[in-house]
């Protein structure tokens, strides 16, 4: 079974013509990352390019890269409480960057519910198939005609 858990683990390789481009990292002051490497190893196989930020990232740091690198989503994994009152942060400092209808935020993690993500106006994926398909979604409704 050791050879499996190792092909979970694998890294899978950067997508030659990404469907889009993902901001991730883990909000300050979380330091936990087992979720956000499952949803950007995830988002990444689903041929997302994905600029991990890494871990106890600050709302401003998120915004910033995403504007740096045209990002469409900016993925936020919460695992502690103590991250949660920066939410409102995250959304102050990306519409500070001038990208409040740019980019589409998507939030989960063991402290955060769909609640949340709607105080906030973001997206909200309780396990990284979730946040696959609302990565999908986003970026083709980015891309549809209105």
């Amino acid at each position: 079974m050791s050879w499996l858990k190792a092909m979970r683990e694998k890294e899978p390789p950067e997508p030659i013509n990404p469907v889009g481009t993902v901001v991730i990292g883990s909000l300050h002051p979380d330091m936990m990352d087992t979720a956000k490497e499952m949803v950007r190893k995830s988002l990444k196989t689903a041929l997302f390019k994905t600029v991990d930020l890494g871990r106890g990232v600050s709302p401003t740091t998120f915004a910033s890269k995403a504007k740096e690198v045209n990002a469409e989503i900016i993925v936020v994994t919460i695992t502690l409480d103590a991250a949660k009152p920066n939410l409102p942060k995250l959304i102050s400092a990306i519409e500070l960057e001038g990208l409040k209808d740019k980019v589409a935020v998507m939030i989960g993690g063991a402290a955060v519910t769909k609640e949340d993500a709607d105080k906030i106006g973001a997206l909200y994926g309780k396990t990284r198939e979730d946040a696959v398909a609302l990565a999908k979604k986003t970026i083709e409704n980015k891309r549809s005609p209105t």
